[in-house]
């Protein structure tokens, strides 16, 4: 009897994951605090796929694994630049603004946690970042997310507007 090709589903695909912040969140009860844990994820394959996902449970480990659930299911292609992004770009999500810089190759990723962790996951090696506004850990990870899609390379720009884009 024939054996059937095992195909990989989307859990088996070569995703990374980084735990961004853990939440800690207590309600008062009549015997005292209970706790409950948020944990905010990104995944990507440090090749120009990236996503951001938070899970809520009672647990750590459970929290953290509907994280990467939720961050699987919303990776998104992002345009790359060979190491670092095709243009400047302000992402922006609630209160927190974040503006990349394309930057030389050997600069490196400079920005704070929660924006680093989602730029080298998508593959940036090379940018300089600032963020304003809310410092909210996942403002800022959306925000930086909202960036990377709006970037568009100069071969999509000559595609949408039909004439050629000098570099």
């Amino acid at each position: 009897m024939a054996r059937e090709p095992i195909v990989q589903s989307d859990e088996e695909r070569p995703f990374e994951e980084t735990v961004v912040k853990i939440y800690r969140c207590a309600t008062v009860v009549k015997g005292g605090r209970r706790f409950s844990f948020g944990a905010l994820v990104a995944v990507g394959d440090r090749a120009g796929q990236v996503g951001v996902g938070y899970g809520k449970a009672n647990e750590v480990p459970q929290a953290v694994e509907k994280g990467i659930k939720n961050a699987r299911k919303a990776v998104q292609p992002i345009s790359l630049a060979g190491t670092t992004i095709p243009h400047q770009v302000v992402g922006r999500f609630g209160a927190s603004r974040v503006v990349m810089v394309p930057a030389s190759q050997g600069t490196g990723v400079i920005a704070g946690s929660s924006v680093r962790a989602v730029l080298e996951l998508a593959g940036v090696r090379d940018v300089l970042t600032k963020s304003f506004g809310s410092t909210s850990p996942k403002n800022l990870a959306k925000a930086t997310l909202a960036g990377l899609l709006a970037l568009r390379s100069s071969d999509q720009v000559e595609r949408v507007r039909g004439v050629s884009v000098a570099s």
